[in-house]
């Protein structure tokens, strides 16, 4: 996917000091960054440029850019996250092959091309899941988050990819991480409504060691929200209202297939939104991710934009559940490098290397 290229001076300015400055020159000497970016154009209520006008989703790059502005040093830091996932990537092995690979490098991207072996084996990740409820209906059954489980187990170990357009099928991906069985914990909280602003994180802390869920009712019209590798380790993980967890009991269509989770848990593993939350100007850091000028809503195949054909399908889309198909190689590449050596969240998994 196209980037729209950054100046140098630009990343300047957002840091301080001029050894900062010299040190991510010499960085990017050795992988380019120059398309590096944060900041988006969401806005502070949730939404995002939509092409549905005032139609809301999900909240992570809200929370993202609030956390910016809170934390001086989350922009240094997620830079550094960023770098290291290329460096990986661009030493991934062609599956097959002995040299240096050209599907997790992508040229000067992130992510995309042909399959690659990144030497990881197959990735398996802990859970731990609050269920915050204020009446019966949110406190969701064991069956409703098997089923989530599910979906998420599924999703991340697709191969068959004739859900989706021709054009798109041969760049689906095994994703080859598995979720375990849960922890729950289950919290009774006469708050009704707990928004974007981390107040349930505060009020339950993230468990160290898990990839920590809180189903709670955010309210505003947020299904979700995540955060992404880098941020405060008491409120890393992802948010999910009740109704949008799982594909059974207290669902809510058109997103009771699981995919609300899905898409956050693709963001907490370092995806963007696929339209990159800037139109055609900015990028998602996956190179075989069509560009696209804004999310799309429903299930709209025919839709092209950026001159290219939308992949609605996607999961890092606003599409409905039933829609939504596939992670690319290029996202593949990107969730996984976090899980490496020196990557972010290296330590939250075990490994079963294959032979």
């Amino acid at each position: 996917m196209k980037k729209a290229i950054l100046g140098m001076a630009t990343l300047a300015l957002l840091f301080t000091g001029c050894n900062e400055d010299s040190s991510i020159e010499q960085d990017q000497a050795k992988v380019d960054m120059s398309d590096f970016y944060l900041y988006t154009d969401a806005t502070d209520d949730g939404t995002s440029n939509a092409r549905l006008g005032n139609v809301k989703n999900c909240g992570s790059m809200t929370v993202l850019n609030r956390q910016l502005n809170e934390n001086p040093g989350l922009y240094k830091k997620m830079y550094d996250i960023e770098l290291q996932s290329r460096k990986f990537m661009a030493n991934a092995k062609p599956k097959g092959g002995n040299g240096g690979g050209n599907g997790g490098g992508g040229g000067d991207t992130g992510g995309g091309g042909d399959p690659v072996d990144d030497g990881l084996g197959t990735l398996n990740i802990p859970v731990y899941i609050y269920v915050i409820y204020s009446n019966d209906q949110q406190n969701i059954s064991s069956a409703q988050i098997n089923s989530q489980m599910a979906v998420l187990n599924s999703d991340f170990n697709d191969t068959n990819f004739s859900d989706v357009r021709p054009e798109f099928q041969g760049l689906g991906a095994d994703v080859d991480i598995n979720f375990m069985t849960p922890v729950i914990d289950r919290q009774f909280n006469s708050t009704t409504s707990w928004g974007t602003n981390n107040a349930v994180k505060a009020a339950y802390p993230a468990q160290p060691g898990y990839l920590t869920m809180w189903v709670a009712n955010i309210g505003g019209g947020i299904l979700g929200y995540a955060q992404f590798p880098g941020g405060n380790a008491a409120t890393d993980g992802v948010v999910m209202s009740p109704q949008y967890f799982g594909t059974t009991g207290f669902v809510s269509a058109p997103f009771n297939g699981g995919r609300t989770t899905t898409h956050e848990v693709g963001h907490w593993m370092n995806l963007r939104h696929i339209w990159g939350d800037g139109r055609c100007r900015q990028d998602d850091f996956v190179a075989d991710t069509p560009s696209s000028d804004a999310p799309n809503y429903r299930c709209d195949l025919t839709e092209a934009s950026c001159r290219s054909t939308d992949m609605v399908e996607n999961y890092m889309d606003y599409s409905d559940d039933d829609c939504m198909g596939l992670f690319t190689e290029g996202q593949k590449a990107r969730m996984r490098a976090i899980f490496a050596p020196g990557g972010a969240r290296e330590g939250l998994i075990s490994r079963e290397l294959k032979p």
